[in-house]
């Protein structure tokens, strides 16, 4: 009993009705609406493989139910020996052909992706013969073929033929008698097909009279030369029904020969339906699939939403949902939740439960991941006023009728026989709990005295921890507070009061009791300011004012530390996407460098076999001409000549190196000639080896003296061997060198600058001062809009003396919202 109520009270029906209007047939969405509750927890664990299959394939290949029609009713009949209508066995096709198509899209699927609704399908058994045979005997409309009896086409031929005849002879009548007809229409009345026949014209149609109007002016006669008509049709009528009834009892005959086939059928396509609907419902809930946690994990419910309170604000222009974060260590056994009326206390209750209850029948539960919490065997609750005048209860005798039921469901008292345990008043026990239950109180101990409830309240909580899983309670008394502090197994939690808007914010906050701001929330409704001063005073003298004054103080540095545990996640949120930045530019700097690399091999290789080529032509030559001592010398000097302009590089000959008495300063910046001409800032003098310490953006290296210059273009100064100066060597055509491509920038928030939304000149304004300030290639934000302000910013760089060039930037930093200036 106690278990359907507390389904009543946390409104567990109308969640199911929600979830039934995701199900797309008639039996699903019927099993949805019964929402029954496992008993097990492999039982919750395989209707959540099915809902996270059923999601995935959602997404992938959405499963079509059409045709698939409830046909329980007709399989009982059938059993029984009842001739089926031709509807109902119409029925029974269409739903074994829309089996048969959702066993082949699940099957289509890839199996490791799917196994357990390949494995549920793999049950189906679609019998095809069966419903070729239907559809052969019945037509689309339910009524039966010509082709499903011989006997049945012949019968139907003569009363079609019959038909005709008895409609040309009463046309014929109607032609010869128009004046005595009321009106010239065949109609029929038992059956019979008759004229309207003018009453005092009567006697001009003789025949058989088998209605009269209700003025009692026109009579429907059946004209006595057509009654042998009308006699043969009715004939033939009954033989066409006796040969249709033959054959839909034959068919009625083969559904109930293959009937347990047909129930097992309509149970699997069931449960296909139902785990549709819960993925569907799932989804448009936002929800994510639970892990039932053991008993020494914790509970994880982070940003969890009350799903009926997310149906009113969509469907119903309700308010918007603010979600609750529930975060428990495994030991912890009673949380005792206080705050302002009307604070959502009594909604937590509920939406822990709701997603206890969704989380045991497979859905998922509206809260971001990970969804962490326990599988408990019951869930039992004492949410709301069970007053009753009829029953002589007051507040107090409905709620403690209702925990006594609670106790009975969990057995607790014969736990503690067992344990040999006395449950004294104010008894902090540590038994371990012999019931796996959630237990959800709402007030716990109001409606009586203050003192005696709060007694009331704490020995119940301490009973409740020695012999259950878990159990919130709602309350106000004070002292309940306190038994954190003498129980490691209790927590507090508190609803959120906004001291300057005096209202509730509906956020749970943990750690911190709550205070009831019972005089505040008076204040805010208008009561009379004299009788809450004289109450304030009363407050003053008390301790409890101490108390709420400490409470304030660990609410406001709460509040501090949820301020710098925001920022300080923005802060890393920033780090993470510029690091992201800066690994993405030196992968680009890599792959830079490498393709030089390969172009250079390529240079090289090519330059070698051209000088391979030019030394065999020329020995040739020698071999050709007269070989002489002189001869010999030129030709070796030719080959000299030959290997230094073919393999090494135009520029980068050792003795072609310049020497220079330039020396880098601390804080000077200079140009990185390894990195295409990356202007960076000089952070550490030079030391021995000739190695110097510099910072571009975030990146920190160092880097040879011989590979930076001064922006003016002086080399550094290093030292050089003696080298001895080139022989004059022949002169060759020189041929000209491809271009190597400068090293990807790396961009930073410093080097870019954010345009959008200003004017033109406003623009140039904000853009001369950042070029003045800045080094190297720039990022200029300007986005597309009308166009206006990217053609004005790309006009000034034309016109600035320290632009060198500008291009659009790569597609990652933009495209052509953003341009790249060479200052």
């Amino acid at each position: 009993m106690i278990q359907t109520e507390t389904l009543d009270l946390l409104e567990w029906p109308r969640l199911c009705q929600q979830w039934a209007t995701f199900a797309a047939t008639k039996l699903g969405a019927m099993a949805a609406r019964h929402g029954r509750i496992p008993e097990h927890q492999s039982e919750s664990e395989r209707l959540l493989a099915q809902t996270r299959e059923a999601y995935v394939l959602e997404d992938k290949s959405p499963l079509n139910f059409r045709g698939v029609q409830d046909i329980g009713d007709s399989l009982e009949r059938a059993k029984l020996q009842s001739i089926l209508s031709g509807d109902d066995l119409l029925n029974i096709a269409t739903t074994l052909a829309g089996a048969r198509q959702l066993r082949r899209a699940v099957d289509a699927q890839e199996e490791d992706d799917f196994p357990v609704l390949q494995s549920l399908v793999a049950e189906l058994r679609t019998h095809p013969d069966l419903e070729k045979e239907i559809h052969h005997c019945i037509d689309d409309r339910g009524k039966v073929t010509d082709r499903a009896n011989p006997k049945l086409a012949g019968i139907r031929k003569s009363l079609k033929t019959t038909h005709d005849n008895l409609q040309a002879k009463l046309q014929r009548i109607m032609q010869r008698n128009g004046g005595a007809l009321q009106e010239a229409l065949i109609t029929q009345r038992a059956g019979r097909f008759v004229i309207p026949v003018k009453a005092p014209q009567k006697d001009s149609i003789p025949g058989i009279v088998h209605d009269v109007s209700t003025s009692g002016a026109t009579l429907y006669i059946e004209p006595q030369s057509v009654v042998e008509f009308g006699n043969r049709l009715r004939q033939l009528e009954r033989q066409e029904m006796r040969e249709e009834e033959l054959v839909r009892q034959k068919l009625s005959a083969s559904v109930a020969a293959v009937s347990d086939d047909l129930e097992q059928l309509m149970a699997i396509v069931t449960t296909l339906d139902l785990a549709t609907a819960r993925a569907r419902y799932s989804l448009w809930l936002e929800a994510n699939p639970p892990r039932f946690s053991s008993p020494e994990e914790r509970t994880v419910l982070r940003q969890l939403r009350h799903p009926i309170l997310v149906w009113q604000q969509r469907h119903e222009e309700g308010n918007a949902v603010v979600p609750v974060d529930i975060n428990m260590r495994p030991d912890i056994r009673v949380v005792a939740i206080t705050g302002p009326n009307t604070g959502g206390k009594t909604v937590t209750l509920k939406t822990l439960g709701l997603a206890a209850l969704m989380a045991k029948v497979g859905l998922f539960v509206p809260a971001r991941e990970p969804v962490e919490l326990p599988w408990f065997d019951q869930i039992l609750a004492d949410i709301g006023d069970e007053q009753s005048i009829e029953q002589s209860l007051s507040t107090f005798s409905g709620h403690i009728r209702r925990i006594g039921r609670i106790l009975e469901a969990i057995g607790a008292e014969d736990a503690a026989v067992e344990t040999g345990q006395a449950l004294a008043p104010g008894e902090v026990g540590r038994v371990h709990p012999t019931d796996n239950s959630l237990v959800l109180l709402d007030e716990v101990g109001a409606g009586t005295d203050p003192s005696e409830g709060s007694a009331l309240a704490i020995a119940l909580l301490q009973h409740l921890a020695n012999h259950t899983r878990l159990t919130v309670a709602t309350t106000h008394f004070g002292e309940l507070k306190a038994l954190k502090y003498q129980d490691e197994r209790f927590e507090n939690a508190s609803v959120e009061f906004d001291d300057v808007s005096l209202s509730p914010t509906y956020r749970l906050l943990w750690g911190i009791p709550g205070r009831s701001n019972a005089l505040s929330i008076a204040r805010r409704l208008g009561l009379n300011p004299t009788v809450i001063d004289v109450a304030q005073g009363y407050v003053g003298v008390s301790k409890q004012e101490d108390v709420n004054q400490v409470i304030a103080g660990l609410e406001a540095q709460r509040k501090r530390q949820e301020n710098k545990a925001a920022e300080a996640a923005d802060i890393v949120a920033q780090a993470e996407a510029l690091k992201a930045d800066i690994e993405r530019k030196a992968a680009a700097i890599k792959d830079w460098e490498l393709n030089q690399k390969l172009e250079q091999e390529k240079a090289i290789q090519a330059a070698v076999a051209e000088a391979k080529t030019e030394i065999a032509a020329v020995i040739r030559r020698l071999q050709q001409g007269n070989t002489t001592a002189q001869a010999a010398q030129r030709a070796t000097a030719i080959v000299e000549d030959i290997a230094q302009d073919k393999v090494l590089p135009k520029g980068k000959h050792p003795a072609k190196k310049a020497v220079t008495d330039y020396k880098p300063k601390l804080g000077e910046k200079v140009r990185l000639i390894g990195l295409g001409g990356q202007t960076a800032e000089v952070v550490g003098a030079p030391d021995a080896d000739g190695k110097v310490a510099v910072r571009f953006g975030l990146m920190k290296t160092v880097v040879d003296l011989r590979d930076i210059e001064s922006l003016t273009g002086q080399k550094a100064a290093t030292k050089a061997p003696a080298e001895k100066p080139p022989e004059k060597r022949r002169t060759q055509k020189a041929k000209v060198a491809k271009k190597e491509p400068a090293a990807p920038a790396v961009r930073t928030s410093k080097n870019t600058i954010d345009l959008r939304g200003m004017r033109v000149a406003e623009a140039e304004a904000d853009l001369e001062n950042f070029i003045a300030q800045s080094t190297g290639p720039i990022w200029i934000i300007h986005g597309h809009g009308t166009g206006k302000l990217k053609r004005g910013v790309r006009e000034f760089l034309k016109r600035h003396p320290q632009v060198s060039s500008f291009e659009n930037a790569e597609q990652a930093d933009g495209g052509t919202g953003v341009t790249v200036a060479q200052v």
